[in-house]
């Protein structure tokens, strides 16, 4: 049994997200479910399974949305009977069903993964087509989040950096480097950290005295 090459690159794509394949077909309270493929996630995603259904090939009736429905569904009841805590995300690699995907998505997580172009070694054939991927899974992916663009012309970007630029020509740099150091630690660690820098005055009054 031959393997298509998008489900290859989605498995591809889950490695370096941190995911490892489990040998199929999945065993459960003493029963084999046939998928394509199956893998869990780990640390923070070890709960995650995640099915890969090739509706291309139609291997295991994989083109018949009834016949995955019921096998998705009989899988979670065993899950059930064993009293698993993993959450199932089923992938659909290939051609969209033409029924039984609102069922399927009543019993799991359902991704449509399709028209992904790809090259010779089965994975994305450019940037395009791997933002592309990475969309149609984006659930199953670490969050990674952009870094705000820094101009210094209209002072945009992070705020700390914002406040480095408009203090650092006419303030002390001890007194800078304290405060930045406390400000991870909320708002009363850096009131103590000026006020330790700069002398007694910034203190607030002592605990139980009106300010």
């Amino acid at each position: 049994m031959s393997t298509a090459p998008l489900i290859n690159a989605i498995r591809a794509r889950l490695h370096l997200a941190g995911y490892s394949d489990l040998s199929t077909p999945l065993k459960v309270a003493g029963v084999e479910f046939a998928f394509t493929g199956a893998m869990r996630g780990r640390d923070g995603r070890a709960l995650d399974l995640v099915l890969l259904v090739d509706t291309t090939t139609g291997d295991f009736g994989d083109r018949d949305g009834t016949r995955v429905r019921q096998r998705v569904e009989a899988l979670s009841r065993a899950l059930d009977v064993t009293a698993s805590r993993y959450v199932v995300t089923l992938i659909l690699a290939g051609a969209a069903l033409a029924e039984g995907v609102e069922a399927l998505s009543e019993t799991c997580r359902v991704l449509q993964v399709e028209n992904i172009v790809l090259d010779q070694t089965d994975q994305p054939a450019d940037e395009a087509a791997e933002r592309q991927l990475d969309d149609r899974i984006r659930v199953l992916l670490p969050l990674t989040l952009p870094p705000a663009p820094t101009d210094p012309e209209n002072g945009s970007g992070p705020a700390m950096d914002q406040l480095i630029r408009a203090l650092q020509q006419e303030t002390d740099k001890a007194f800078l480097d304290a405060v930045i150091d406390a400000s991870a630690a909320g708002e009363a660690a850096v009131t103590e950290a000026a006020a330790q820098a700069v002398g007694e005055p910034l203190r607030g009054p002592p605990e139980g005295e009106p300010s």
